[in-house]
């Protein structure tokens, strides 16, 4: 704290400095323009009897020592006068430096809530200001949601962790217990542990996703689709639901695995929040200079105003939506972690007869490779 302060008093001290030897230099200004010349200066005296307008002399004019003096005397007392006003304008100056530093050193101690809150006038330290509090607002918002996000995978994760311990407790206190108990509760842990695994993978997928494409290749959209659609038509046959393809070739760039784990959550999705009798379809195209496709459901009806939240992680809606608990509430943001990796526009509409209705438009390969040329240019050129 002794550091801060003495650093800002070192400002406003060379602030000050700079301030009054500013106000002392027009001082010396004022006497070489003005002074000086006035000194060279001759007085005149009209002569008794002639006309006042007829000049017949001339007097000693003023002492150039006497004036030099009255002026070295004026910029002597004008030092004083120089540092209390620097010193006055620079305090001014820096007084939204000091509400800034104030609340910066306030927020540092875990406070996100805080503002700095400057108000008039509108000068470059109060634009400075806004921008900080708008960047405490993002700043407060990302804590809040990955303390969010921790908490729910604990959760998650606590849960078959419980269950396990329970039940390995159990058939271990059962004096009783034979090897089919045994077996039986081995199998339940076994099955324990591969939600747990799952729920990792997917958490794995999630993260890998939001670190961006590392690799950018050549994606067919309408090959990732039917290689997906043909490992999940068993499972889908299995819970009654019917998947259909409509693919026609699209081709973008991007990390092949990334694109293959959208559209696996996106049919996995539309596969687990089914109902018997459903169907799931999933179409490719190209549009101009995009390559898209699209996934939709049979299912329940999904208001139109929980559709943002689905897409953040664990976000689930009603029970009757996800029933089966099989679940993570990760697919969807997995989903829009690989949209956004990929500069892709994801789009979701609520059918009015149930299911969803969801979108990726892919950017073409030229354009994407335009945008992440121009970004880095722009980050070597920022100091």
């Amino acid at each position: 704290m002794t550091s801060r302060t003495s650093a800002r008093r070192s400002l406003r001290t060379r602030l000050a400095l700079a301030y009054a030897a500013g106000i002392y230099a027009a001082g010396v200004f004022v006497v070489v323009l003005v002074d000086v010349p006035l000194a060279s200066v001759q007085m005149t005296t009209p002569v008794g009897g002639l006309s006042p307008g007829v000049i017949t002399g001339s007097g000693p004019g003023i002492s150039l020592t006497r004036l030099l003096a009255g002026s070295a005397v004026a910029l002597v007392l004008l030092v004083p006068v120089a540092l209390a006003l620097g010193w006055y304008v620079a305090g001014r100056f820096l007084h939204p430096l000091r509400a800034i530093t104030a609340t910066a050193a306030i927020i540092s101690a875990g406070t996100l809530d805080r503002r700095l809150g400057l108000g008039e006038p509108m000068d470059e330290l109060t634009e400075l200001g806004h921008t900080l509090d708008g960047l405490l607002a993002r700043l407060q918002a990302a804590f809040d949601a990955q303390r969010h996000f921790v908490a729910n995978v604990s959760h998650e994760l606590r849960t078959p962790l419980a269950g396990q311990r329970t039940l390995l407790e159990v058939a271990l206190a059962d004096p009783d217990a034979d090897a089919g108990t045994l077996r039986s509760a081995c199998q339940e842990a076994l099955s324990l542990g591969e939600h747990q695994e799952r729920l990792v993978q997917a958490l794995l997928a999630l993260a890998t996703s939001e670190r961006g494409v590392t690799r950018w290749d050549a994606v067919d959209l309408s090959s990732v689709v039917e290689e997906v659609l043909a490992s999940r038509r068993e499972h889908a046959i299995r819970e009654g639901v019917n998947l259909a393809g409509h693919l026609a070739p699209a081709t973008t760039s991007g990390d092949p695995r990334l694109v293959e784990s959208l559209v696996a959550n996106l049919v996995d999705n539309a596969v687990r929040h089914n109902h018997a009798g459903g169907h799931v379809t999933v179409t490719t195209w190209t549009s101009g200079t995009e390559a898209a496709l699209t996934v939709a459901n049979s299912g329940p009806v999904v208001p139109g105003d929980q559709l943002p939240r689905l897409f953040q992680p664990f976000q689930r809606l009603a029970s009757e939506r996800h029933g089966r608990g099989d679940g993570y509430g990760l697919g969807l943001a997995i989903v829009d972690a690989v949209a956004q990796a990929h500069q892709a526009t994801l789009a979701a509409v609520a059918r009015p007869e149930g299911g969803l209705f969801i979108t990726v438009r892919f950017p073409a390969s030229s354009l994407i490779a335009a945008r992440t040329v121009a970004r880095a240019a722009s980050r070597r050129e920022r100091p």
